[in-house]
């Protein structure tokens, strides 16, 4: 009831652009499919959408692996170190994806921060392709999607009862058995939440695609960047986007549906 015009807001904001996206993908009052049939029958179409697929599928679940060993070990801090620790976790929230994918541009290129340090280190001229490939891509989404996965998956660790850990190490099971059958069930809401969060996330991801990602690693976002400013067909632009937002769509209805009934 209080979230109603927030929400009447929000829908004034983007349902408009939206429907007119749908209607240009439909070619106006044509009514006409024919940009999806093309599209859908295009080899970059499908070689873009499996790229992008196992893309958001690799930064997921790196930023899920990194960010559960992030959220476990501020779930074993104090009160007030978990409060400072958080400050770091939410640090590059304060920094522009535009300005942190240049700082990584500096420190991943050829003749960048971690290139001259090796150089230095074994004496030699050293250039191992870092960015603008599939290395820097996933260093700038786990950057990004870290954070995203933390707060989620602390919030399941801190709502787990110790007196728990304490049966369990009372009846006998060690640290690794604890951690397997206690931490990681009681913790699963967590990971659902902040899995799918940031797997929807990084289907939609442009910028670092852009600009720290390679031919080969171009994403579907910027296929419809490069129908709609490069080729000029916004039909095509249009259907994609549609498309797009439709897998959004399917994989965020999950989390939606699993929040509803939590409440």
């Amino acid at each position: 009831m209080f979230m109603s015009p927030a929400v009447l807001i929000a829908a004034a904001i983007v349902l408009p652009p939206l429907l007119y996206v749908f209607y240009t993908s439909v070619n106006g009052s044509a009514l006409s499919l024919a940009a999806y049939g093309e599209v859908l029958t295009s080899r970059l179409f499908r070689e873009t959408l499996t790229t992008t697929l196992l893309i958001a599928s690799l930064s997921s679940l790196l930023s899920l692996v990194l960010g559960f060993i992030v959220a476990l070990h501020l779930a074993r801090q104090p009160a007030r170190r978990r409060t400072i620790l958080m400050v770091l976790v939410l640090l590059p929230f304060w920094t522009s994806v535009l300005v942190k994918c240049f700082a990584f541009t500096i420190i991943l290129g050829r003749e960048g921060i971690i290139n001259s340090v090796l150089s230095w280190i074994f004496d030699t001229k050293i250039q191992l392709p870092l960015v603008l490939n599939l290395v820097g891509l996933l260093v700038g989404m786990t950057n990004l999607l870290i954070p995203l996965v933390v707060l989620p998956v602390l919030a399941s660790l801190l709502a787990i009862d110790g007196a728990i850990y304490r049966a369990a190490s009372i009846m006998g099971a060690k640290p690794a058995r604890i951690f397997w059958t206690v931490t990681v069930p009681m913790s699963l809401p967590g990971v659902f939440a902040g899995l799918l969060s940031i797997f929807v996330m990084s289907l939609g991801a442009f910028v670092i695609p852009a600009l720290l990602g390679g031919p080969k690693t171009q994403m579907l976002s910027n296929l419809v960047d490069f129908y709609n400013r490069q080729v000029l067909d916004w039909h095509k632009a249009s259907a994609i986007s549609v498309m797009l937002f439709g897998m959004v769509f399917v994989f965020a209805a999950p989390l939606a549906l699993w929040r509803w009934r939590k409440v």
